[in-house]
């Protein structure tokens, strides 16, 4: 089951992203899109992991951040 972050918790997970991957939240947004068409959230994190070996938090909030963005851009 997986756990639902705060939008503090979200904001916290994505400020430390760029020192504890050496990659900016900007370049694994660009990654995922340009990553495998997955449809499924958990489908997502797990590429992301298994991928880049990336911990669960911070795949988990690039995967939220890039939906994020991507719903907004369609208002």
């Amino acid at each position: 089951m997986s756990q639902t972050f705060s939008d503090q918790t979200h904001q916290n997970l994505l400020s430390r992203i760029p020192h504890c991957t050496g990659r900016e939240v900007s370049d694994w947004l660009r990654t995922v899109d340009e990553g495998p068409a997955l449809f499924r959230f958990e489908e997502k994190v797990s590429w992301l992991r298994g991928e880049h070996e990336l911990s669960y938090g911070h795949a988990k909030a690039i995967i939220h951040e890039y939906d994020l963005r991507r719903a907004a851009r369609h208002l």
